[in-house]
């Protein structure tokens, strides 16, 4: 018979193209999630100073506090940026 034959070499390509073909399902799937998913940085446009200062606008941190997140962010006190 025909299938006598065969050495199993079949059976192996099978489970290489079926785990080939789960491996592809998961990485596009990983990949949909992770380009969907908001990140704080990109939908905001807030850098950390700009934080600091909408924080002490709104009195929630004193100047001094905030003087100190400018240095520890090394952004000098005489920058207006």
């Amino acid at each position: 018979m025909m299938w006598d034959s065969m050495d199993g070499s079949w059976a192996v390509w099978g489970v290489i193209m079926m785990i080939a073909f789960w491996g592809a399902v998961i990485a596009v799937a990983v990949w949909a999630i992770e380009s969907f998913r908001p990140r704080y940085n990109e939908t905001r446009g807030e850098t950390p100073l700009d934080i600091a200062r909408r924080r002490y606008a709104a009195g929630e941190i004193s100047r001094e506090e905030f003087e100190q997140i400018r240095r520890d962010l090394g952004v000098p006190r005489g920058n207006p940026v």
